[in-house]
């Protein structure tokens, strides 16, 4: 996949961006561009992905831990993401830069093992209550009719538009470059 900076960010398709960012570590980076946005040093990166993956804070991460995961960046993640455009890496200055692709990228981490929501299966669910309510209004049955269809239609209202806000807050907080930590480390998960 060799994709030049002519290249628009919809060029990348879905299966080139998960390629891209099928690794942990190549996540943890694209975390830490989007918080800020801003030109990183690939020390100052390393050293957050290494507090990240070994579970610690910064200043608690071992030399050869920020070394380990120094080097992995500098030879292997960071020329991938600058290849593919997600990413700007100047690898004789060792700085790296978000392009407009780093904030194109929206990922979400619809599946974290473990710790998944069945969010079609709620509105599916709630979409069949509704129409289950409909139904028994309509043949007034008892004790539905002791509250106003209005008041019905109130409630069936209120109980979706609070799960829609619950599930926009859910997904803003499973996408990488929210927080302070990747989605990933907030249900404790870990892959590669």
């Amino acid at each position: 996949m060799v994709l030049k900076e002519s290249a628009t960010p919809d060029s990348l398709t879905k299966g080139e961006i998960f390629e891209v960012l099928r690794n942990q570590r190549r996540r943890y980076v694209l975390q830490y561009l989007k918080q800020d946005g801003q030109p990183v040093e690939l020390g100052d990166l390393a050293q957050q992905v290494a507090a990240w993956e070994y579970e610690t804070t910064v200043d608690e991460v071992t030399p050869a831990q920020r070394k380990r995961v120094y080097t992995t960046l500098q030879q292997t993640h960071l020329p991938k993401m600058d290849e593919s455009g997600i990413l700007s890496f100047d690898s004789d200055r060792g700085i790296i830069e978000p392009t407009d692709r780093t904030r194109d990228i929206n990922v979400y981490l619809e599946i974290v093992p473990g710790h998944e929501f069945a969010w079609r299966e709620l509105y599916l669910s709630l979409g069949a209550i509704g129409c289950a309510l409909v139904a028994a209004l309509w043949l007034e049955i008892y004790p539905l009719t002791m509250l106003s269809d209005l008041t019905w239609l109130g409630v069936l209202s209120v109980t979706i538009t609070a799960t829609a806000a619950a599930h926009i807050y859910h997904e803003r907080h499973m996408r990488l470059g929210y927080g302070h930590q990747p989605p990933e480390l907030s249900y404790g998960e870990a892959d590669d």
